[in-house]
C-alpha cells in the first residue's frame, strides 16, 4: 500500500466520479473510511462548526485547520484532501500552507480565489482577488510541494461573486497554471453544471451542498456530465446536528434515552469503532504484569461475564 498522496493519485487516475464525503474530525473520518469510501475531504465549513461553533466566514485559523487535519490523518488510512481556504495569505503564505499540510499527512489541498476573510462558497457577499494574483498563488503552491503528486486543487468562487463567464475564464487560467483539479464552486443550474466539465480540459470537482445554490445531483449523474470528484461538503455534519437535536430534545422531554437506543451504537460497538481492542492488545503486549486481567465495569464485544473483575 502506497502513501496517502500516491493513493489519491491512483484513485484519481481511475475512471468515474469519486465520491468524497466531508469529514470534520478524526471520528467522522474513521466512519467515512468504515463506510467504504476511498477518500475524504476535510471541510472548513464543517470544521468551523464542529471545532468553534461558528460559521464558515474565515473565523477559523490556519493553525486550527492544520491541527484538525493532522488529527484526521492520524485516524484514517484513506487519503484526505484538506480545505486550505485562501492559503491564509499571499503566495508566500500559500507555500508554507502547502508544506505544513503535506507534512501533516494530507494528500492534497484546495485553495480559493477569495479575499480574506473568505466566506463559504454557497454564501453571498464574497470578494475576489484578481486572477493574476491567484495564478501566482497556484504556482507558488505547485513549487512548494515536496512530493510532485501532492494534489493542488484550484477553486474559483467567481460564479457567485461576479458571474458564470468570469468563473469559466478563471477556471481556464488556473488549469493553465498547472492546477491538478478545478473546483468550480456553486454552479446555479443544470445547464451550468453541464457546461463546466466540457469547457475545462482537466478533472473538475463538484460540490454538492444540500439546499445550497447548486442543484443536487447524484454521483452517477455528475459522472455522466464529466465530473471526476464529488464532495458532499457539509451533509454529514448537518445530518448529525439534526439527529443530535432530536436526541437531546427527547431526553429533555422524557428523562431517558431509551427511545433512541436502536439508533445509536452500543457501548461495545462504539469502543470497537475507537479501536479499543487494538489498544488493549498493545497494553497486554507491553505490560510488565502479563497475567493480570484488566478491570472493566462494562463488557466489550468479545468478552463474557467471566472477564469482569
Amino acid at each position: 500500500m502506497g502513501t496517502a498522496v500516491e493513493n489519491l493519485r491512483e484513485l484519481m487516475a481511475q475512471p468515474g466520479a469519486h465520491v468524497m464525503p466531508a469529514c470534520f474530525d478524526a471520528l467522522s473520518a474513521r466512519m467515512i473510511e468504515r463506510a467504504g469510501f476511498k477518500a475524504t475531504f476535510m471541510s472548513g465549513f464543517a470544521v468551523s462548526a464542529a471545532r468553534l461553533g461558528l460559521p464558515d466566514t474565515g473565523l477559523i485559523s490556519y493553525a486550527e485547520m492544520l491541527e484538525q487535519g493532522r488529527n484526521i490523518c492520524s485516524a484514517t488510512s484513506i487519503p484526505v484532501i484538506g480545505d486550505a481556504d485562501t492559503g491564509y495569505g499571499n503566495a508566500l503564505n500559500v507555500m508554507r500552507t502547502v508544506r505544513e499540510y503535506e507534512r501533516a499527512g494530507v494528500a492534497g489541498i484546495h485553495i480559493e480565489d477569495q479575499e480574506m476573510p473568505k466566506r463559504c462558497g454557497h454564501f453571498f457577499g464574497k470578494s475576489l482577488i484578481n486572477k493574476e494574483e491567484m495564478v501566482g498563488k497556484l504556482k507558488a503552491a505547485l513549487d512548494a510541494r515536496k512530493d510532485e503528486d501532492f494534489m493542488i486543487i484550484a477553486r474559483t468562487d467567481a460564479r457567485t461573486a461576479v458571474g458564470f463567464e468570469e468563473a469559466l475564464d478563471r477556471a481556464h487560467a488556473y488549469a493553465e497554471a498547472g492546477a491538478d483539479v478545478i473546483f468550480f464552486e456553486s454552479p446555479r443550474s443544470i445547464e451550468e453544471l453541464t457546461e463546466v466539465p466540457k469547457a475545462i480540459g482537466k478533472p473538475v470537482l463538484a460540490n454538492m451542498v444540500e439546499t445550497g445554490l447548486t442543484p443536487l445531483l447524484s454521483a452517477q449523474e455528475l459522472q455522466e456530465l464529466g465530473y471526476g470528484v464529488v464532495i458532499f461538503a457539509g451533509g454529514l455534519a448537518r445530518f448529525l446536528a439534526r439527529q443530535a437535536q432530536g436526541f437531546l430534545q427527547n431526553l429533555k422531554d422524557t428523562g431517558t434515552t431509551e427511545a433512541y437506543m436502536d439508533r445509536m451504537n452500543s457501548f461495545q460497538e462504539h469502543n470497537e469503532l475507537l479501536e479499543l481492542p487494538k489498544f488493549d492488545e498493545l497494553a497486554k503486549k507491553y505490560s510488565k504484569v502479563s497475567a493480570a486481567p484488566v478491570s472493566y465495569t462494562h463488557l466489550r464485544a468479545n468478552e463474557t461475564e467471566a472477564d469482569l473483575v
